[in-house]
């Protein structure tokens, strides 16, 4: 009796190989789509928390806004009826806030990363905040936009 060895043909390996490949190419791109809406998710809720924290440090506060020189100390630490005299500890004169841990980073854009607060869009900042109103919004540019077309800035 006359045994071949056994195991796989050329043949074999290159079909199974094509046939990774294939799985491969509709897999990837279909991540990849995912870790955007991730983001578009994540600037969403980033947005929600500073926004709340604006709206109770303004209520707390008579209607005023933090101001936009001293924004992330006046979410961030605890102040005075005023918003004005911030410490790290809470104390009798100081029973307000803190509203934030800290101001999240900006999660989309060419600025990702980035915590800085400013008036008007300018690069290598992460959010752009009107003390007047109390609006913020994500410090992106205009040609900066999630997959549906939308500006990151309107958000």
């Amino acid at each position: 009796m006359n045994r071949r060895n056994r195991g796989f043909s050329l043949l074999e390996l290159v079909v199974v190989v094509v046939i990774i490949g294939i799985i491969a190419a509709i897999a990837i791109p279909r991540l990849s789509r995912g870790s955007a809406g991730a983001s578009d998710s994540a600037l969403t809720g980033d947005l929600a928390v500073l926004r709340n924290a604006i709206d109770l440090f303004s209520a707390e506060h008579n209607g005023a806004y933090p101001a936009l020189a001293t924004f992330s100390n006046q979410l961030t630490q605890y102040c005075d009826a005023n918003g004005t005299d911030l410490v790290t500890a809470k104390d009798a004169n100081h029973p307000y806030g803190p509203y934030l841990r800290a101001v999240p980073p900006l999660p989309v854009g060419a600025d990702k990363g980035k915590t800085s607060v400013v008036a008007i869009y300018t690069a290598g900042n992460g959010w752009v905040y009107d003390a007047t109103a109390g609006k913020i919004n994500a410090n992106c540019s205009d040609l900066e936009v999630d997959a549906t077309g939308k500006k990151y800035s309107s958000y």
